[in-house]
């Protein structure tokens, strides 16, 4: 990872330039929703006068736009947040600061974090560095395209329900989600408050992890943090020996997509081939993973997003102030999108009375259930996961938007994971008729470095824009 995303050498003056350069002639992808030379020029000029070297010198990272800054906007990608200025910057994006890495670049992403494909943006929707008709997939899809187009090294996301992994297989890059309190989410606006984590992505899985080291470890303004040290930055291995990774079969279904089923297929063989023991295993309750992220996830939201009335936060529609409730209305009704209000009402309805234990009581008892048979595996022996981290290679724009489900099901092998709190990555595995695609591998909690030593074995080992059949 160099300061000119790739080009030896040079000040942040230079990576500035050159990544202004880059984002001017990305901007068809739709991938930004704030940045400007300007912006840059100054925070180039902010490195260039520190008096010690961070780990990140001169490098360009962009921020998702759910990520508080105070010299840009934070919109979230809608229209209730249109123009919104925060008066405190995100705990990882002082950890950035300080470790000399270069801002200034907010990344497009579904509204509030609520979708898989970057098509419930305000702002419109982000197109596929490698194929402007299909998606890049979502959350978190602006931060994937920008570093699978070459504008960035690496760029932070959020996940809640595999909104880094599941774009990172689509685009072609590795993404890194932690394990649940490592990174503090002070200052990440919140969608689902138990499941959401700072993630990060990488042309590589070193560049994911230098940024992960930066940014993870103990903070006083979220309690959710752990009392762990930051992790260090991993050292990769040349092989796989000594370690045991699991095959979870209800990740491998029969209908699985072909050139996925191939490309894993290939990885698991490379992964012997580095001295891995490759062993089935079963997840048995994976396959009530969706339904029970898709209330849980909700009931958080809705919840969380209360709170955007037009009176505390959020813009106020002109007009409506007759009444409380009209103004509520009124505001609410044309400032989110119909992703975000279709999950404020699911998850409403979740806590109502009558329906909190039929629901939402025992969506958080299969929860732990899920949670317990990633702990029962790898008590079991069992080093690591390796799975698909998505079902198919990136679809088409619009081909699921009318048909919610069967865009809920795209996270079918990421969202489990958000729900046990464990870190995973995902890796490129190969591609199919030219669509990137990606190998998960899933560790215990607060295992990143084995994670992503062994991640960076298989990077290695892998050829990654392959055609796979």
């Amino acid at each position: 990872m160099s300061r000119a995303a790739g080009q030896p050498g040079g000040g942040a003056a230079l990576a500035a330039a050159e990544t202004g350069k880059r984002l001017a002639a990305a901007q068809s992808l739709n991938a930004t929703l704030d940045w400007s030379q300007e912006l840059l020029d100054a925070e180039a000029a902010r490195v260039d006068a520190m008096a010690e070297r961070g780990p990140l010198d001169g490098i360009p990272i962009a921020l998702k736009d759910n990520i508080v800054t105070v010299e840009q906007p934070t919109t979230c990608a809608s229209r209730i947040l249109e123009g919104y200025q925060s008066p405190f910057n995100a705990t990882a994006v002082e950890r950035l600061r300080g470790a000399g890495a270069l801002l200034g670049i907010k990344s497009n992403m579904d509204e509030f974090a609520m979708g898989s494909s970057t098509e419930h943006s305000a702002f419109g929707r982000v197109k596929h560095p490698l194929d402007p008709t299909r998606v890049p997939g979502g959350s978190s899809g602006g931060s994937a395209a920008l570093v699978a187009a070459g504008v960035v090294a690496a760029s932070l996301g959020s996940e809640t329900g595999g909104s880094v992994r599941q774009p990172a297989s689509f685009c072609g890059v590795v993404g890194v989600k932690p394990s649940y309190g490592r990174v503090s989410r002070y200052g990440l606006v919140a969608f689902g408050s138990s499941l959401d984590c700072i993630s990060v992505f990488g042309r590589t899985v070193e560049d994911a992890g230098r940024v992960l080291s930066v940014i993870s470890g103990p903070d006083p303004l979220d309690a959710t943090t752990v009392n762990r040290p930051p992790m260090p930055v991993p050292q990769p291995r040349q092989d796989l020996r000594g370690l045991t990774l699991g095959l979870p079969r209800e990740y491998f279904p029969a209908d699985l997509h072909q050139g996925v089923a191939a490309a894993l297929t290939r990885t698991i063989e490379l992964a012997r081939e580095l001295g891995a023991e490759i062993r089935e295993v079963s997840l048995p309750h994976s396959a009530y993973a969706v339904p029970t992220y898709y209330i849980i996830a909700p009931a958080e939201a809705a919840a969380n997003l209360a709170r955007y009335d037009g009176v505390r936060y959020g813009a106020r529609r002109v007009g409506a102030e007759r009444d409380i409730r009209s103004l509520y209305r009124a505001t609410r009704g044309e400032g989110f999108g119909a992703e975000v209000q279709r999950r404020i009402l699911v998850g409403t309805y979740v806590l109502s009375a009558g329906y909190y234990d039929a629901y939402y009581r025992k969506a958080q008892r299969v929860r732990s259930l899920i949670a317990d048979d990633f702990r029962r595996t790898f008590a079991s022996g069992v080093d690591l996961l390796l799975t698909p981290t998505t079902p198919t290679p990136a679809f088409k724009a619009g081909e699921k938007t009318n048909d919610p489900v069967a865009m809920y099901l795209a996270d079918i092998f990421v969202c489990p994971i958000n729900l046990a709190g464990l870190p995973a990555v995902s890796i490129p595995a190969g591609r199919s008729e030219g669509l990137p695609i990606g190998a998960q591998l899933i560790a215990p909690s607060f295992d990143e470095e084995r994670l992503l030593a062994a991640a960076a074995a298989l990077e290695r080992a892998i050829p990654a824009e392959a055609e796979v059949r």
